[in-house]
């Protein structure tokens, strides 16, 4: 009898999601820009077109290979697709003095942010670096990934063309 009465509670679980709208935003929290000035996360957003805000640290190899090869790619990704990448460096404050100079040194153009406390980082449950956001233009987030191997940035160009047309 137990069992007959778990059925449907499991059932009812399972089917509870259904029609609900499971939209997840951007949320609000502070981040410093390179030059010391503390910016709202919100005000990331690209008005123009999406938004891609990539969570990376001075010693992740995979994240400074993904930045890189978006580099070659990324002026043609704006002019296309309107785009706006944001790098979010999760150093923490031993560290952020070397972002400046490396983000020189490999001539990224992105904006980067600083998230040396991690309440960006906690904000959006990122356990793992490199990861990726897509928002749009409404702060919703429309997609994710976790991690890099070459050839990421191409899954990564083909959801920014396929959402460019959608406000």
């Amino acid at each position: 009898m137990k069992k007959l009465l778990l059925i449907p509670f499991l059932l009812s679980l399972a089917f509870s999601g259904f029609g609900q709208n499971n939209i997840r935003k951007l949320p609000e929290v502070s981040l410093k820009n390179l030059k010391g000035e503390t910016i709202n996360s919100t005000s990331l957003l690209n008005s123009e077109g999406l938004t891609v805000i990539n969570f990376w640290a001075t010693w992740c190899k995979p994240c400074m290979l993904e930045l890189s090869n978006i580099k070659d790619l990324y002026a043609d990704w704006k002019k296309e697709t309107k785009v706006k990448i944001v790098a979010v460096s999760i150093d923490d404050s031993r560290n952020t003095p070397k972002v400046g100079p490396l983000v020189s040194g490999k001539g990224w153009t992105y904006d980067i942010m600083l998230d040396a406390n991690g309440d960006f980082k906690r904000a959006l449950n990122v356990n793992n670096i490199p990861h990726t956001f897509v928002v749009n233009t409404k702060g919703e987030i429309i997609w994710q990934h976790n991690s890099y191997a070459p050839g990421d940035e191409d899954e990564l160009y083909e959801i920014i063309q396929k959402n460019s047309a959608k406000p």
